[in-house]
């Protein structure tokens, strides 16, 4: 194909306006004009011509470095491709119409042969933008993409080339929404010493009112309270980009996931504490949590379940406690996947919230999909339960909602699961114990049956965990005698030869104190006798005396 370069002077005439082209004056001088090439490119599918042209070279040898670069990527598809050759033709195209630089010829041959788009140009906000439209999740997981992509990737990330990602980029990301929460908590600290400064100026007098209106004035002027982007908000950013990086690397669009190599901080999970006597007496003299998840003791739980006997909802307390459902599945329950006649409930729906809205959801996980054995009392219970349900529906009538659940309304509608929530916070409240949240009865429920010995698998699928380290990590805070039993068993288990003399003294020192004790003994009784011979004597002297008299 042909192609070429040429020298071009962009001088015109100042009366026409027009380019002088090759009457310019000037046009010999060394320095004065610019090259331009020019390369034809195959036609396009209507036939019409499509050519390769740039300018504004300040060197022939410059300009013929570009036209040698242009023939080299055209060479790069075999005239048996007809394809690879209408590819490279629409991206040389592109790069001349949008004047971005040429790609480099290897690059480009590997891309071709790999089948991926030859024109880079794609941004990452473009991308997940395109990833996120296309993904078929329920709707609060996309809420919580969109979140991360809106809110972080975009604002860091989203100018950047997909294909020229990089690692560092992803790191200097998370350094700023680190300085960025350094800075919020400075603005927070400083919006709360303002507003305490501002609660112990009096409302009275003139001089105080003018202060507290210069005082709010300048509040109003500061950062508002934010929160801030904790390592739990930070490793979900991360996973979003991860996700939606792999999937571009599955449709051939990059080869490499940044994403996976960088490091953040790791977040870590609180760990399950149980209320012991200890921590209960510290908790009412500050009244602070020592852990965000805490966990009841069984006499705790049963004081719970003792008061709230007369709730509506008691049925749920009890399944949650004794069997660990979770929030969303207990208030998703149907009656059609609960059979009391055979001691078992089939997981199999849950409600969702998504911000205050509530949807009907399968299980988040394919292990969240189970079969709950229930022991004897919680069948009664819920038998009771069912009865209760049978009179309102009947109290209500033609204004009953079917909705099928087992736990409902009292008009039968669905359970708004915040609700719930902030009906168990006040029910704990009222019950003066210890605070725990409504999900940690799930925790407490595990807890109980790594207690009581059962095996980690069965605990596990009864909770719905994929594996069962994820229910040793989470969920075995094990109950203080539990702890102590199994501290005892294992020390027993070490012969140690200073155990053993202590064993031996200790044996020692009890078989000399009781001998001595029964020296002591036999002394008291032969004191006593003679004691009780003497007595006798002179028992029988007086009855002698008398008998003469």
């Amino acid at each position: 194909m042909k192609g070429s370069t040429y020298r071009r002077c962009s001088c015109r005439d100042p009366k026409t306006g027009k380019e002088l082209g090759t009457s310019c004056p000037k046009r010999n001088s060394r320095n004065h004009c610019t090259y331009s090439i020019r390369q034809e490119l195959p036609s396009r599918e209507d036939g019409s011509r499509c050519s390769f042209a740039r300018g504004g070279y300040s060197s022939l040898k410059a300009a013929q470095a570009d036209l040698d670069h242009v023939r080299a990527l055209l060479g790069l598809a075999q005239s048996d491709d007809p394809e690879g050759i209408d590819l490279i033709a629409e991206m040389l195209a592109e790069v001349s119409r949008e004047r971005s630089p040429l790609p480099e010829v290897e690059e480009t041959r590997r891309r071709l042969n790999a089948g991926q788009d030859l024109i880079g140009s794609l941004t990452v906000a473009e991308w997940l933008d395109r990833w996120l439209t296309g993904k078929r999740i329920r709707k609060s997981g996309l809420n919580r993409y969109e979140t991360d992509i809106r809110i972080h990737l975009k604002p860091h990330i989203g100018n950047r080339r997909l294909d020229r990602l990089r690692v560092s980029h992803l790191s200097e990301m998370f350094a700023d929404i680190r300085d960025t929460n350094a800075q919020i908590l400075e603005d927070n600290t400083q919006r709360r010493a303002a507003l305490d400064e501002l609660a112990t100026v009096p409302w009275k007098g003139v001089e105080n009112r003018a202060r507290r209106k210069a005082m709010k004035a300048a509040i109003d002027e500061m950062a508002p309270f934010r929160r801030i982007t904790g390592p739990a908000t930070r490793q979900h950013v991360k996973a979003t980009l991860r996700a939606s990086l792999n999937d571009a690397i599955g449709q051939q669009i990059i080869t490499f996931n940044p994403a996976a190599h960088v490091e953040i901080d790791p977040a870590r999970k609180p760990k399950a504490l149980v209320w012991t006597d200890e921590r209960v007496t510290k908790w009412e003299q500050t009244g602070e949590k020592p852990s965000p998840v805490m966990v009841w003791t069984p006499q705790q739980t049963g004081a719970f379940l003792d008061f709230v006997a007369e709730d509506r909802l008691y049925a749920m307390w009890h399944l949650i406690a004794f069997r660990g459902l979770r929030r969303g599945e207990a208030c998703g329950q149907p009656w059609s996947e609960t059979n009391l006649d055979t001691h078992s409930l089939t997981v199999s729906s849950q409600l969702v919230q998504d911000g205050w809205d509530i949807e009907a959801s399968d299980p988040k996980t394919d292990s969240g999909y189970r079969v709950v054995a229930l022991d004897d009392d919680t069948v009664d219970v819920l038998k009771r339960y069912r009865e209760r349900q049978g009179r309102d529906r009947e109290k209500w009538g033609t204004a009953w909602v079917e909705t099928g659940h087992v736990f409902t309304q009292e008009d039968g509608s669905w359970l708004h699961p915040g609700k719930v929530t902030d009906l168990f916070e006040r029910l704990v409240a009222a019950s003066g114990l210890p605070p725990i949240r409504l999900h940690d009865l799930r925790h407490g429920a595990a807890t109980l049956m790594l207690a009581a010995g059962i095996d980690i698998k069965i605990v596990s699928d009864t909770l719905g965990h994929s594996d069962t380290r994820i229910t040793r990590d989470i969920y075995q805070s094990v109950l203080p005698h539990v702890g102590r039993s199994a501290a005892e068993a294992t020390a027993k288990l070490v012969p140690l030869q200073r155990k053993a003399e202590a064993e031996k003294a200790a044996l020692k020192a009890a078989k000399k104190e009781k001998a001595k004790k029964a020296a002591a003994k036999n002394a008291g009784r032969a004191k006593g006798g003679k004691a009780g011979s003497k007595a006798k004597a002179q028992a029988r002297e007086a009855k002698r005396r008398k008998s003469k008299k």
